[in-house]
């Protein structure tokens, strides 16, 4: 399309190819499909429907709680209400309060999906098209298309999403939108937009230590006069945002018990420690400790909390201490370390933290696919980045499966890594990056083989969930710790760990222009992100300070959709 003049066409094109394979995965089929009483994720999101639009606000949270009583945040049952008002629009038979439990007429199916496919559109491919445009401006129109596919055609959100049946675009597209807001110097609309995040789904918080210690940092870089300010006016639209989501629930229009209900729901610590087998410490663990047996719940929680914390602390410390050494710099130079700091506190929460579900390692995923998307082919990023994401997909392999969707699961797996480039059992460099994923991978290939020709015995019935389980988990725990790594190279690049007395100077006149504190339009509204000052004076240092962005890597090319950039 770039030889034949029609570059203009590839973005809509890409949309619309990556609508219509979501389509083809929603053709299959979905957890609990056929499985009386309870069905799974498909009846519960259609239950919310049916119950929002049937009864009052103050009944949403305590509705029969045993067959899929609502446990997302308020901004999920909002869009649950409007669904189900248009539903029933159609047809009112698919969501009649109680009578239309289990329905899964072809009619009701197809409306399902195309609740999933709009919001989808509505929130998650603005989101990235934003993103693109925001933090790879000053890369090639080819690397901003390639990116765009890169994370429209994630195939662990697809799957989840279009075929197991969920709606994580919409919380994950509110946090893109929140990042890319940032970069742009609108911190209040990036406030505003990672409340609605949370407000949609409570994994979001797994972002809150990252997205916080960024707004902290952001202020002490400002400065004793201009970041308070900021201080202020960010605590006043995150308190009113909430306020509007939760308004239903507060005093006059509901009585004060009545917040407690979402809150309650939200937070479910009453599961225990995990439910199916999950790829990360915990049940890794389990496997030799068996926590629950020997250690009480609230020692449990205390504990996964203790290390929660510990896991994300380098992430958001090291943030905010470079805020402080960079304090009184325009712009802010702290933005190249928030993907890293995503990146840390959400592979904290999912690998330490009580009660997490398989599904939820698309939150970690999308912070290292958006470092994925503007890395050349041949770094460590592009590498670790690819394998993960196809690990991530191995990890859920065992509730896809249950779901039915071991076709789409192969298909989305190969159509990502073919358009992508990346093939690991073609090693080029022979490095140890390389070396390390053909094993890991060869190693998921050999438990798929195996697990279809011998069937497990009656004495270890989950002999494969939890070999899978020990084979993802260290792929995981690796790639948390370079996070940290990454995030001190890139403190280090910026001036911040001793490499001058005055970090702040010397980026400044190494960017050739001294700019006042006063000028921060970030307090006013403005745009200026500081791509370019933060990318010319870590290339004046010499220093390998590769961030999304940000980085020196040669620009990756569209060639039979691949990269083929060499560093």
């Amino acid at each position: 399309m770039y030889k034949q003049g029609l570059r203009h066409h590839v973005i809509p094109l890409i949309i619309l190819s990556s609508a219509l394979i979501k389509w083809c995965i929603g053709l299959g089929s979905y957890s609990g499909r056929g499985t009386a009483p309870m069905f799974g994720d498909y009846e519960a999101q259609r239950h919310w429907m049916e119950l929002t639009i049937h009864l009052p606000t103050n009944k949403w949270y305590t509705y029969d709680l045993q067959y899929w009583g609502l446990d997302y945040p308020p901004l999920t049952a909002y869009v649950s209400w409007l669904c189900g008002i248009m539903g029933s629009w159609i047809d009112s038979s698919w969501l009649a309060l109680d009578a239309s439990r289990g329905i899964e007429t072809q009619g009701s199916k197809n409306f399902m999906r195309s609740t999933v496919l709009l919001w989808d559109a509505l929130t998650y491919t603005p989101a990235v098209l934003y993103f693109v445009k925001i933090w790879l401006r000053n890369r090639s129109p080819k690397t901003q298309h390639v990116a765009t596919m890169v994370l429209l055609l994630q195939p662990a959100l697809l799957l989840v999403d279009f075929g197991h049946f969920q709606y994580n675009s919409v919380m994950l597209g509110f946090t893109l939108l929140a990042m890319s807001f940032f970069a742009a110097g609108r911190d209040l609309w990036g406030a505003v937009f990672f409340v609605l995040s949370l407000g949609f789904k409570q994994m979001a918080l797994y972002y809150a230590p990252a997205i916080g210690s960024y707004l902290i940092a952001k202020c002490l870089s400002l400065g004793p006069h201009n970041g308070p300010k900021l201080f202020i006016r960010l605590g006043l639209v995150t308190t009113a945002s909430f306020a509007v989501i939760f308004l239903p629930f507060l005093p006059p229009l509901s009585p004060f018990p009545a917040i407690l209900q979402p809150i309650h729901r939200i937070f479910p610590f009453q599961r225990g420690l995990f439910e199916d087998k999950v790829a990360n410490f915990w049940c890794a663990s389990n496997v030799v400790l068996k926590w629950r047996i020997w250690m009480q719940q609230d020692t449990l929680i205390k504990l996964s909390a203790l290390f929660t914390v510990a896991g994300f602390l380098p992430g958001i410390g090291g943030m905010i201490y470079s805020g402080y050494k960079l304090r009184a710099t325009y712009p802010a130079p702290v933005l190249p370390l928030l993907p890293y700091a995503l990146l840390t506190s959400s592979m904290s929460f999912f690998l330490f933290s009580f009660q997490v579900h398989e599904k939820t390692i698309l939150v970690p995923l999308l912070p290292l696919t958006l470092l994925l998307s503007g890395a050349a082919s041949s770094s460590f990023t592009f590498q670790l980045g690819a394998l993960v994401n196809n690990v991530a997909l191995f990890s859920m392999w065992p509730l896809l499966q249950r779901d039915g969707l071991a076709l789409q699961y192969i298909a989305a797996m190969l159509l990502w890594n073919r358009l992508i480039g990346y093939n690991p059992f073609k090693l080029r460099q022979k490095s140890l990056m390389e070396y390390f994923s053909v094993t890991i991978l060869s190693l998921c290939t050999m438990l798929h083989v195996l697990e279809i020709m011998v069937p497990p015995s009656p004495r270890l019935p989950d002999i494969y969930p939890v070999l899978n389980v020990l084979l993802s988990t260290p792929v995981f725990g690796i790639t948390w710790l370079w996070s940290i790594k990454r995030s001190i190279e890139v403190s280090w690049g910026l001036g911040v760990l001793g490499l001058h007395t005055k970090p702040q100077e010397a980026i400044q006149s190494e960017a050739g222009s001294i700019i006042s504190v006063e000028d921060d339009r970030s307090l006013v509204g403005g745009n200026s992100s500081g791509v370019g000052l933060v990318h010319s004076a870590s290339r004046s240092l010499s220093l390998r300070t590769r961030s999304l962005g940000y980085g020196a890597e040669k620009r990756p090319s569209l060639r039979s959709g691949s990269f083929s950039g060499e560093t």
